[in-house]
């Protein structure tokens, strides 16, 4: 599935004045046009001896060449998929004209550890320098959305960028962070405030990575999933709805589908949205993300990401209602289909208050905004598949939109629909 980022044409400087003496000048104005291609591919069981995905996109462009790669494995992936090292060694050795592993496989902390200790992004980069990697070679990584973000920071930065191959291994980073192009640390206990925009070779979505996690993190992906169905997809947001029973059992086929319906919605928006690397104010793809960045540290990440964009959904469903853009009723088919997926939307801290008094979600906004440039720009919704962009929100609003969720979650109600599959990862699949 060859996706193009941004342009046309090959990179070229382009003069905006015929005099020659003028373009030479400090002051003329150029234009840059880069052409960025980069594969997403949905496979199963990537390492088996004849699957030819990795392959395909090692060989892309130097197909005779043999190919180095570092890899670096989440070690939450390692403790579910043991034998992954092995598997992957054996495919290096049966494809051996045209890969090598370069040195040992590295394991690194998955989770927010990995992003909120910078001495990893240091220790990658040593990794990377002891392994000879250069331009032509690949660092190549599996894992969760921040053992991703932090392989794919130090492999831009290393000789200023080297190629970069992801194997997202959740339901959330194979449906969403994944397959975009930003790569990020934690710092200064605010999230993704160092990092760069960078797109990888490839994407490589090895539906087996996603049978041996737990219910929870299975689950967790979905938000990303109904979130992008929200904004950009009401065709989209009534299949989840249909299909709500089957994938909160994780049904295999279902789980499949929502993560390559979710995955094409989320590379839509990057490659055709006119903003890739996010000059602009706007991030509809953040929509219900600035309560969920917020509480999720209000939790102290008892709430995983998942989770609390889950609520952040269903929050900000509820306040487009409150305000008049989503029709009345429709917020709640949001919670309903939240509710059917296994989601509990509700968290004490959402009423948590700041040492003035105040609803402590909100200064979310600040941060919101801080990250932004400086103009708040939100996404609400207008109706069921399509987003709006606003530049205020209100605090009463907000409120009446917290009580709301408190007010249901109280209320009698079917319990969540969560199944559990606790299968492991293996060859053959």
């Amino acid at each position: 599935m060859p996706m193009k980022l941004a342009g046309t044409d090959p990179v070229r400087l382009l003069p905006t004045s015929r005099d020659a003496a003028a373009d030479a000048r400090p002051d003329s104005h150029q234009r840059l046009q880069l052409n960025h291609d980069f594969s997403v591919i949905h496979t199963r069981d990537a390492f088996a001896a004849d699957n030819p995905a990795l392959l395909q996109v090692l060989r892309r462009r130097e197909p005779a060449k043999r190919h180095r790669l570092a890899v670096f494995i989440d070690d939450g992936v390692l403790r579910a998929c043991p034998e992954l090292p092995q598997r992957i060694r054996g495919y290096a050795d049966t494809h051996a004209a045209h890969l090598e592993i370069a040195g040992e496989i590295v394991p690194l902390p998955g989770g927010e550890a990995c992003k909120n200790d910078p001495l990893h992004l240091w220790l990658l980069l040593q990794a990377l320098a002891d392994r000879n990697i250069d331009r032509h070679s690949y660092a190549l990584a599996i894992g969760g959305g921040a053992a991703l973000d932090t392989v794919g920071l130090a492999a831009s930065l290393f000789h200023r960028g080297v190629r970069h191959i992801r194997l997202p291994s959740t339901v959330l980073s194979q449906a969403d962070s994944g397959v975009g192009v930003k790569n990020a640390i934690n710092w200064n206990g605010q999230k993704n405030l160092i990092g760069s925009f960078a797109v990888p070779w490839a994407v490589i979505n090895d539906a087996a990575l996603i049978d041996g996690l737990p219910a929870r993190e299975k689950r967790a992906g979905m938000a990303e999933a109904v979130k992008v169905a929200l904004i950009r997809d009401a065709s989209f947001f009534r299949w989840l709805e249909a299909r709500a029973d089957a994938l909160a059992r994780f049904e295999q086929p279902d789980l499949e589908e929502l993560i390559q319906r979710s995955a094409a919605l989320h590379l839509r928006q990057i490659t055709q949205g006119g903003d890739p690397f996010e000059q602009g104010s706007a991030r509809p793809l953040d929509y219900g993300h600035w309560i969920a960045h917020k509480l999720e540290r209000l939790s102290a990440h008892a709430l995983n990401h998942g989770e609390a964009v889950a609520i952040g959904i269903a929050c900000d469903a509820r306040y487009s209602a409150l305000a008049g853009l989503l029709p009345a009723g429709d917020e709640a088919r949001v919670w309903r289909l939240l509710r059917a997926l296994g989601f509990e939307l509700w968290h004490e801290q959402l009423l948590a208050q700041d040492e003035h008094g105040r609803l402590a979600l909100l200064q979310g906004l600040g941060e919101f905004r801080e990250h932004l440039g400086g103009a708040l720009c939100v996404t609400l919704l207008e109706e069921l598949g399509r987003g709006r962009e606003v530049n205020t929100v209100d605090g009463e609003r907000v409120m009446q939109s917290i009580l709301w969720l408190q007010q249901r979650h109280a209320a009698p109600s079917p319990d969540a629909r969560a199944g559990v599959n606790e299968t492991v990862c293996g060859a053959g699949r």
